[in-house]
């Protein structure tokens, strides 16, 4: 597959742009055929097979797809998500469909067991939360489809954003410095990446639970393409540390074994702060405390995870308060501050460049989710080489916001081809293009829209 590509008769620009809107049209109904056979009445599944329940970081983008082609669906994706918020701003990852059996999806609800951990809300729910995407997203949905009932829903949704952010940056500060702390890596989006294998070798695996379970992913996907079951142990150890603590955050630097502070969760903290500042404007809040926050999430990402010897941000082990050497697509996601100083966008456009992940106007292959060139790349497992639409849309919303048309729309004809080429997918090979994982994925549906809507 070269992800640069694209139809039309050669040498006839007429031909070629009518095969290209013919182009966008067959994806476009195809994004929407998508996300319209995963609603489940008051919100979006991620896959019908492999994620049957609604997930957090996962609604934040589908919102914005939806607001391309059902903007009532996409205030009802944030709000469904938000009604199940816990007491101390935390939203989980996983809101659990109670129609579906008990042991339909590992980890399910009865292994979680939140319910009894104080502030924890009515719905049943995980524990843990996911990158803080959703005031962006609600800020897009209300650019795409502006309207009194938006600025309504941005009104009702206003204080439960600054909630979320409250929680993430004062309760989850463990290492002192202004960013949040995760506390697995189910809590990043990129469950398995390499960047957590320094902290994860720390972590004890509790194959004797692991054993008591049966996994669900590998019944839809094949097992040489996820997480490993001696990853899969040391996850279930982690939840549960943290479940035995209640899910609480206090004393956390005691007692648990997994403590990282991450790019990716802390510049979306950072951006949520500007998106929060346009909501606030809208609604007739204060912008300035926001915008505040903003300056100094970013500057607390520079001191605390910029390595200038490596041009990138890397995540930081707060048990060793070591950076982790893994050069992974987290370290590029800063790009969406708007506030990023010069030095470090340039140095980020040059590592994005490289050929650790070979970003340029024309791409010949996808962006990745690990450097190409380093020895453990794996092009089929989840996050350790595979491309993904999220984190490629991320970069590209970067890019934009960062005066770079001809860099951005390499990548979104990348992320276009991709689609062309093999479908809704949940990822796709980072060489071949070939689809990986689920087939008709709901978030690479909705960015697809978001994608296509700025051609």
């Amino acid at each position: 597959m070269r992800a640069g590509t694209s139809g039309g008769a050669p040498g006839s620009r007429h031909g070629a742009g009518r095969a290209g809107a013919e182009r966008h049209a067959a994806l476009r109904r195809l994004a929407v055929s998508t996300l319209d056979a995963n609603w489940e009445h008051d919100h979006t599944v991620p896959s019908r097979t492999l994620y049957p329940h609604q997930w957090s970081w996962d609604s934040a983008f589908i919102a914005v797809g939806l607001a391309h082609v059902r903007p009532d669906r996409a205030w009802r994706e944030l709000d469904t998500l938000f009604a199940a918020q816990w007491a101390d701003g935390r939203v989980p990852h996983i809101v659990f469909n109670p129609a579906l059996r008990a042991g339909a999806y590992f980890p399910g609800p009865e292994f979680w067991d939140a319910a009894r951990a104080d502030g924890a809300p009515a719905a049943a729910t995980s524990g843990i939360v996911q990158p803080p995407v959703h005031a962006p997203a609600a800020w897009l949905v209300h650019r795409r489809a502006p309207s009194a009932a938006s600025v309504a829903a941005l009104r009702r949704l206003y204080p439960r954003l600054v909630a979320q952010q409250r929680y993430l940056s004062g309760r989850r500060d463990v290492g002192g410095g202004g960013l949040a702390a995760i506390v697995h890596p189910w809590e990043s989006g990129l469950d398995n990446s390499p960047a957590w294998d320094a902290p994860m070798a720390a972590v004890p695996a509790d194959e004797a639970v692991m054993r008591a379970y049966r996994r669900h992913d590998t019944a839809h996907a094949d097992a040489a393409h996820r997480p490993t079951d001696l990853d899969y142990a040391r996850y279930v150890a982690l939840v549960r540390s943290y479940r035995t603590g209640r899910y609480r955050d206090d004393g956390l630097a005691g007692r648990h074994p997994f403590l990282v502070e991450c790019p990716l969760v802390n510049a979306a903290l950072g951006a949520a702060e500007h998106a929060l500042a346009r909501i606030a404007t809208v609604i007739g809040a204060d912008p300035g405390p926001h915008r505040a926050r903003a300056a100094r999430t970013t500057q607390a990402l520079i001191d605390r995870l910029w390595d200038p010897a490596t041009g990138t941000f890397h995540p930081r082990d707060l048990r060793t308060d070591r950076l982790v050497p893994a050069r992974t697509v987290l370290g590029l996601i800063p790009l969406i501050l708007p506030d990023l100083p010069d030095r470090q966008v340039r140095a980020l456009l040059a590592e994005a460049c490289s050929p650790r992940f070979g970003l340029a106007a024309r791409m010949d292959r996808p962006l990745p989710s690990y450097d190409r060139t380093a020895p453990d790349f794996e092009p089929l497992r989840y996050w350790r080489g595979p491309s993904w639409l999220n984190t490629g849309w991320l970069v590209w919303r970067g890019l934009l916001g960062h005066g770079r048309p001809d860099l951005a729309a390499g990548l979104r004809e990348s992320m276009l081809a991709l689609v062309a080429g093999a479908g809704c997918h949940e990822y796709f090979h980072p060489d071949t293009g070939a689809g990986l994982g689920s087939p008709a994925f709901s978030w690479t549906a909705a960015l697809l829209l978001d994608a296509l809507a700025e051609g």
